[in-house]
């Protein structure tokens, strides 16, 4: 009798998906065109200042004014898709491509009572998520628990795609830093407009693997409690880029020689340093605790090639009341598999909020 070991093979498979995806010819590599010059130290200086005010203050969100059209409407249920101008600065609008400049968002809402009875939830797109389909089917089933879902297209993916970016690969390291930004300004105003706007009673913020860290960057600098679920999520880019499999799927003889243009003689582990410092604005546990910390659910697995388990519990120990919770797999599997136990973790996070009207 053979015994496999189920943990290994989730492991592996996440590494030969992993090859497949960032290590063949016909994959492009990210941050193929360097660092981004002026546009990344723009971002540093952005976010470093950033972090001594945030633990004392949240800036409020901008506001947004969707303009909607249906998709398709039932007795039970209808989809729209909005579009607003992205709530970015002029700086930040400036260095973000004109294709995304516009944002998009689908929002999915059950009819079966008003919406101050009814939550929602932002679903922020992990890596490659280029449409809204996944989501959406993430989504769907929650309305019979009378949550809605709205779902964001990233900045530099979809249709805000820039015209030479090929597929999820962004073009420089800065690219990786304005997509985090946009992607927090839009979901915090998004939030803001679901709740002073569309009145909903409880909102929650969700995404999976890139989306995750994002979704616990806008879980923590909302101004109100909001549920906060990252799904398969690292504690900070560094994790990803230069620990877990993307490693295998960076430009590092590019960024090399674009640093080398600057300094002399770079060997790659000085690349890699250069590279953890930058991604290091990325990690969470610098990030104040969100308003409800017994209101965020970290959802992880087992066996995951692309996020290690040491990543997930530093996140955790930084947000004391949080709760992990574990599911049996690798990354790839467990986004295909474990779909259902996402969606408790929804349902749970937004079952430990109060009603708006009983905050009064």
């Amino acid at each position: 009798m053979v015994t496999v070991n189920l943990g290994m093979l989730h492991y592996v498979l996440d590494h030969i998906y992993g090859a497949f995806m960032h290590r063949t010819k016909m994959s492009t590599p990210f941050f193929s065109r360097g660092w981004g010059g002026t546009k990344l130290e723009m971002l540093e200086r952005m976010l470093n200042q950033l972090f001594p005010e945030v633990a004392g203050q949240n800036w409020p969100p901008r506001l947004i004014e969707p303009v909607w059209r249906t998709i398709w409407e039932t007795k039970n249920a209808s989809l729209r898709e909005g579009v607003f101008r992205t709530p970015c600065d002029d700086q930040l609008l400036g260095a973000l491509p004109p294709e995304s400049h516009t944002a998009r968002v689908a929002f999915l809402m059950p009819k079966s009572v008003s919406p101050n009875r009814m939550a929602c939830v932002v679903h922020l797109a992990g890596t490659g998520d280029h449409t809204f389909e996944r989501r959406l089917r993430l989504g769907g089933p929650l309305m019979k628990e009378n949550i809605a879902t709205m779902v964001l297209e990233s900045p530099f993916y979809g249709q805000r795609r820039p015209v030479l970016q090929r597929g999820a690969k962004l073009l420089c390291v800065s690219d990786l830093l304005l997509l985090g930004r946009a992607t927090i300004e839009e979901a915090r105003s998004l939030l803001h407009w679901l709740d002073c706007e569309a009145g909903f009673g409880k909102m929650g913020i969700c995404g999976l693997s890139m989306g995750g860290v994002h979704a616990a960057m806008v879980g923590s600098l909302h101004p109100t409690p909001v549920a906060t679920l990252p799904f398969l999520s690292p504690h900070s880019a560094v994790v990803a880029f230069c620990e877990g499999i993307l490693k295998h799927g960076t430009a590092w003889e590019a960024l090399r020689e674009d640093l080398a243009t600057q300094k002399v003689a770079m060997t790659l582990e000085d690349v890699r340093e250069r590279m953890r410092n930058v991604l290091s604005l990325t990690d969470v546990t610098r990030f104040p605790v969100p308003k409800s910390p017994n209101a965020v659910i970290f959802v992880a697995a087992t066996d995951d090639g692309y996020i290690p388990k040491h990543s997930v519990l530093e996140l955790q120990k930084a947000w004391p009341g949080s709760e992990v919770r574990w599911v049996t797999g690798g990354h790839v599997s467990s986004f295909i598999l474990h779909n259902d136990e996402f969606r408790r973790a929804i349902k749970d996070g937004l079952d430990r909020l109060p009603w708006k009207e009983s905050q009064l």
